[in-house]
């Protein structure tokens, strides 16, 4: 019998045991939940899966996803707000 293991790694170094898997380029929240489109705002944390890494040891296939921050002004095209008030940037 084998087990699944899902993980984040965070750019820091820093991971967290996952649920399920994510996709490649995925937006995930501080958690690893996929974030629902279009963001409310541009105002939030956001990570993007930019690799997954698969390894098996006896009984077990962990599988790591790595992901890197969402630039804020980047999350401004997945937004349905129209963003930041001149001046709060």
């Amino acid at each position: 019998m084998t087990v699944d293991e899902y993980y984040i790694v965070y750019p820091d170094g820093e991971s967290q045991e996952l649920e399920a898997p994510l996709r490649i380029d995925s937006l995930v929240d501080l958690n690893g939940r996929t974030l629902a489109l279009p963001l409310p705002s541009p105002r939030v944390i956001a990570y993007r899966v930019t690799k997954i890494r698969h390894t098996e040891e006896r009984g077990c296939h962990s599988v790591f996803h790595y992901v890197e921050l969402v630039p804020a002004r980047e999350l401004l095209s997945y937004s349905s707000s129209p963003g930041w008030p001149s001046g709060n940037r």
